[in-house]
């Protein structure tokens, strides 16, 4: 295991390492308003909820992601992650990573909270590791999990056909989806960050 479990905390949101004693807090979380988890993978029960932690421990584990809880004050929100790290042998973390498997319970949507969420992320990924690039996908149907990535100030890099399974209760489990591409190169980052703090700023 190359990356040890840390935490980012912010002024909206705390992103911790997921746990298994995080399972009753995000069944919490995901049992509000299901109608925005058309495309997301969220669990509804209790055995889901445990398995999908489960998963995500192993995906660190093995360095293949690095999960978070999303915290807003007391209580816990979501899950977002840092996933698909690209490794070169000459350097000690990673060189590309995407961000994703994002999801929050409805109260905190549309709040400072997935922005300041991107924002830490982004920061660790540009200013710690020292990426050269991020990667954010989503369904290519998703309009608005598109818009939200654009906001961020994301480029649009192209459709990746059959790319992933679908998840979530609009779309048929398992078929092969569609995603849109966007990513952040190092060069642009100077100018994201600036845009993503002036956001948070007005809010």
């Amino acid at each position: 295991m190359r990356i040890e479990p840390f935490s980012l905390v912010g002024t909206h949101v705390a992103l911790e390492p997921v746990g298994l004693e995080h399972v009753p807090d995000l069944l919490a979380a995901a049992d509000t308003d299901r109608s925005s988890f058309g495309f997301t993978n969220v669990p509804a029960d209790e055995a889901a909820m445990s398995a999908y932690v489960e998963g995500l421990r192993h995906d660190a584990a093995s360095d293949a992601a690095v999960p978070f809880v999303q915290r807003a004050g007391s209580r816990v929100a979501g899950c977002t992650r840092f996933m698909n790290l690209v490794w070169w042998p000459s350097h000690r973390w990673p060189v590309e990573v995407e961000i994703g498997g994002t999801w929050l319970g409805a109260e905190v949507q549309r709040s400072p909270v997935n922005t300041e969420a991107k924002l830490l992320l982004l920061t660790h990924a540009f200013e710690v590791w020292d990426v050269h690039r991020v990667a954010i996908c989503t369904d290519a149907r998703n309009a608005r999990s598109r818009a939200a990535i654009e906001r961020i100030g994301a480029t649009f890099e192209g459709i990746l056909r059959r790319h992933r399974q679908s998840m979530g209760h609009a779309v048929e489990a398992g078929v092969p989806r569609d995603s849109a591409l966007y990513s952040i190169v190092r060069d642009e980052w100077p100018d994201v960050r600036a845009g993503l703090r002036d956001r948070l700023a007005c809010r």
